[in-house]
């Protein structure tokens, strides 16, 4: 099992950023398929037609979200993002433990090329 961090920034406020991560329509819109996701500890989620699935474990609104994702027979592993203020808008710090080694190349290289860059991509395109 392997663990990896990342920043990125975002140009809008934490809240902004917050919403798009939690709400359904909003994480529809930005990545461009399907989603389900209620905004509750304990509820289940699946993003990108269920590429990502997994279940929400902890939430502060505007602060930090705390999910389990689920790698089938593999394991769970834990994804914590945490958002800060930032002059240029928000420092968003992705923590994601217990990647099977496996597929830790592919997590990581996900969390640039498609995760992230589709919500700044987003952001761009509504500033």
């Amino acid at each position: 099992m392997k663990d990896l961090k990342k920043y990125y920034i975002l140009p809008v406020d934490p809240d902004m950023v917050y919403a798009a991560l939690t709400r359904e329509a909003t994480i529809q819109l930005w990545t461009g398929a399907p989603a389900r996701m209620i905004a509750e500890p304990g509820e289940e989620f699946s993003m990108w037609e269920d590429d990502i699935l997994g279940k929400i474990l902890e939430l502060e609104p505007g602060k930090k979200i705390v999910q389990e994702w689920y790698f089938g027979e593999e394991g769970e592993s834990i994804v914590t993002i945490t958002l800060h203020p930032h002059k240029k808008g928000t420092s968003v710090e992705i923590r994601h433990t217990g990647i099977p080694d496996e597929h830790f190349e592919n997590i990581s290289e996900g969390w640039d090329d498609v995760y992230m860059a589709s919500l700044i991509e987003f952001f761009d395109e509504e500033t």
